[in-house]
């Protein structure tokens, strides 16, 4: 298990039955980065990542 999994383990846990919108999500990203600028590049690239999920060819960029 990786570190970061008890972060996502938390999430889903605590809010696993909760439904938001991408724009909710998109505005805690934002909130999460004004606090917290030295994540900004991994929050970008999860972002960028998510929004590319259904690309036909998103695969083949990584």
């Amino acid at each position: 298990m990786y570190f970061t999994d008890r972060g996502i383990e938390e999430l889903e846990k605590r809010r696993g039955e909760e439904e938001v919108t991408f724009e909710w999500l998109a505005e805690q990203l934002r909130t999460f980065v004004d606090l917290n600028p030295d994540f900004e590049v991994p929050v970008e690239r999860l972002a960028t990542w998510l929004a590319r999920l259904d690309d036909e060819d998103h695969d083949a960029d990584e």
